[in-house]
C-alpha cells in the first residue's frame, strides 16, 4: 500500500474531441512527476521535453495520475494528503476547481462516453464516480477488500473493475447502477490491469505474485497465469489488442506479451522502478516511466528496443498520452 500525499488520475480522452495531434509534429505525452508534483510534456515526434505543468510552482504535495478532460481544457489530479480531486485548466493554467474525495486516493479512470470519473480511494476502501459535466460526486460505493488501488472501465463502459492490493482480489462492478456484481481472487497485491480493445479478455498484474493474470470477461473465468516482471505492476494494451505491456518494478523490464498465445515474446531493459505507460495512437512507441531514475524509456514497438531515454522530474509515476 502507498502513503502518497498527491495523487493525479488516468488520463482519457473523449473519442468525439480527437485531442491527439496525428501529425508530423507529433502527440503530447503528459508525465506525471510525483515528488515534483509536476507534469513534464513530451513531444513524441522529437521525443523532448518541451514544457512542464503549472509552469511555475507545484500542483500539490505529491501526484500520480492525470485525466484529460473535455476537448483538452481540463487535467484532473487528487492531493491526497487534502483528499481533494482538482480540476485544473490547461488554458488558463489555473485551478478551476477542488472537490472532496476518499481518504488515500490513487487510481482513476474514465468512462468511455466521457462522462464519469471514477477514483479509486485506497485508504477509504471505496469507489466514486463524478460527474465530469457537474464536477461532483454522484455515489459512493464500498468495495468487498482492502486498498483499492486501480480502477479501469470495460470498453463497453458495462463494468468498472476495482483491483485491491490489500486483499488479494477485484471487484468487478456494475457501472451503471453501481454495485459489486463479482470478486475475483487474485494471485497477489493485483495493481494495473487492462482490457482486451473487444472487452473479452482481462489482464491483470499482480505485484507480490510476479504474474499477469488473463481473465476470460465472458464467463469471469482464469484463462491463464503468466510469469512476468518482479513486482509486476503496470499494465498497456496495444489499441489493435495484439500486445499488452507489462512493468516489472523491481526487475526493471518491461514483458511484451503475444496475445493470441500469452506469453512473453521479449523482455526489455528499462530504467529502475518502471511504473505506468502510455502507447502513441499509431502503437508505434511506449513511453514508460522510470520512478527511481527520474526518466522515461522510449521503447520501439516495433524492434522492442529502447531508443532513447528521457529526463522527466523526481519520480514520475506514469506517462498518458491521449
Amino acid at each position: 500500500m502507498r502513503t502518497l500525499k498527491l495523487l493525479p488520475l488516468v488520463l482519457a480522452l473523449s473519442a468525439c474531441q480527437g485531442m491527439a495531434v496525428k501529425s508530423m509534429q507529433g502527440e503530447t505525452a503528459y508525465v506525471i512527476n510525483e515528488k515534483d508534483a509536476t507534469i513534464s510534456l513530451i513531444n513524441t515526434a522529437t521525443d523532448k521535453v518541451v514544457g512542464k505543468l503549472p509552469a511555475s510552482g507545484r500542483l500539490g504535495e505529491e501526484i500520480n495520475a492525470t485525466v484529460i478532460g473535455h476537448a483538452g481544457q481540463y487535467l484532473y489530479v487528487v492531493d491526497a494528503d487534502e483528499a481533494e480531486l482538482i480540476k485544473y485548466d490547461l488554458s488558463s493554467r489555473e485551478i478551476a476547481k477542488k472537490i472532496k474525495v476518499g481518504e488515500g486516493t490513487e487510481g482513476l479512470d474514465i468512462s468511455p462516453d466521457g462522462r464519469t470519473l471514477v477514483v479509486c480511494e485506497e485508504g477509504a476502501a471505496s469507489v466514486s464516480f463524478i460527474d465530469v459535466a457537474k464536477f461532483e460526486v454522484t455515489t459512493s460505493i464500498k468495495v468487498s477488500g482492502d486498498a483499492p488501488e486501480h480502477c479501469v472501465y470495460s470498453p463497453d463502459g458495462k463494468w468498472l473493475l476495482a483491483s485491491q492490493e490489500g486483499s488479494d482480489s477485484i471487484d468487478v462492478i456494475d457501472a451503471v447502477n453501481p454495485r459489486i456484481i463479482k470478486t475475483l481472487p487474485a494471485a497477489g497485491h493485483p495493481r494495473g490491469m487492462g482490457f482486451m480493445p473487444d472487452g473479452t479478455k482481462l489482464y491483470v498484474a499482480n505485484e507480490s505474485a510476479n504474474v499477469t493474470e488473463v481473465w476470460n470477461t465472458i464467463n469471469w473465468t482464469l484463462d491463464t497465469t503468466v510469469k512476468t516482471g518482479e513486482r509486476s505492476n503496470g499494465v498497456k494494451v496495444s489499441s489493435d489488442g495484439k500486445r499488452v505491456y507489462i512493468s516489472g518494478g523491481k526487475s526493471y523490464t518491461v514483458d511484451v506479451i503475444d496475445t493470441e498465445g500469452d506469453f512473453v515474446i521479449k523482455s526489455i531493459p528499462v530504467g529502475e522502478r518502471p511504473w505506468n505507460m502510455g502507447l502513441t495512437s499509431d502503437d508505434s512507441k511506449l513511453y514508460v516511466a522510470n520512478g527511481r531514475s527520474n526518466t522515461v524509456s522510449v521503447i520501439d514497438t516495433k524492434v522492442l528496443e529502447v531508443i532513447e531515454t528521457i529526463p522527466v522530474g523526481k519520480m514520475p509515476w506514469g506517462v498518458y498520452i491521449p
